[in-house]
């Protein structure tokens, strides 16, 4: 009788466990993804009931850290599909790359209008501090500063510049007044959150940076998360399509 109720115990320990697995997706994302993927999020779960999604944003490069030292997520979108083909060729990643859009950056500001002068407004004598993601490991960071030497004015203004963790923080400082204007994602400043600050931005020409082609991959963590997927596949309708392009990502 014991051995039974051992057995069952065991199995509604089993049970339970693949009932959370899949009802749940842990996902790591680029801040710059913060808007548009809460939208398809929000879509997603109109489909799938019940589900729920947790997301981490942060920097692309730092992620990429965290899931190669086995943090437990499920999905992975980037701002640079680089960082998902080192995940690939390291046997972390269990579907093949999907390209999901192309970055764009633009001069944001609600002290001046770049849109009056386009990249020149960053040479404003008003301009105290240029607010840019760290180069070091966020792909939009390393766009500004392409874009920067493009224009042949880094060396003009590197003194002036403040860095934030990611792009999210990045916006975060012009949006509060910490930097007078910044170099930020598209996708950010067309959010509802950088709207209501009233600002005015610049986009940026794509000849000035490398593209910020941004990629997604499933990884080892959801092999047997049907749910996680489920999702990936998601990101293939003509609603998630949609709302990425609406933030502003394009395609090839």
């Amino acid at each position: 009788m014991k051995k039974k109720v051992l057995v069952l115990l065991l199995m509604s320990t089993v049970l339970y466990s693949k009932a959370q697995q899949d009802t749940k997706i842990l996902i790591a994302a680029a801040s710059d993804m913060k808007f548009a993927l809460d939208s398809v999020i929000v879509a997603f779960k109109q489909s799938h009931l019940g589900v729920q999604v947790d997301v981490t944003y942060g920097s692309s490069g730092k992620l990429y850290e965290q899931i190669s030292n086995d943090a437990p997520f499920d999905l992975f979108f980037s701002a640079d599909a680089g960082y998902p083909l080192k995940l690939k060729e390291k046997g972390v990643a269990i579907s093949a790359i999907q390209t999901y859009g192309i970055g764009r950056i633009v001069v944001w500001s609600k002290k001046i209008n770049p849109a009056l002068t386009g990249i020149n407004s960053l040479l404003d004598k008003s301009v105290i501090k240029i607010a840019i993601a760290n180069p070091a490991h966020a792909p939009y960071g390393r766009g500004a500063e392409e874009a920067l030497k493009f224009y042949k004015i880094y060396d003009q203004l590197k003194g002036k510049l403040v860095y934030g963790e990611n792009i999210s923080q990045t916006a975060q400082f012009v949006a509060a007044g910490a930097a007078d204007i910044g170099i930020i994602a598209l996708s950010l400043a067309l959010s509802p959150t950088m709207q209501k600050q009233k600002g005015y931005f610049y986009l940026t020409p794509e000849i000035a940076h490398k593209p910020l082609e941004q990629a997604f991959v499933v990884l080892r963590h959801a092999s047997k998360n049907s749910l996680a997927v489920s999702f990936a596949n998601f990101m293939a309708t003509k609603e998630a399509i949609r709302i990425l392009s609406h933030f502003g990502y394009t395609k090839k």
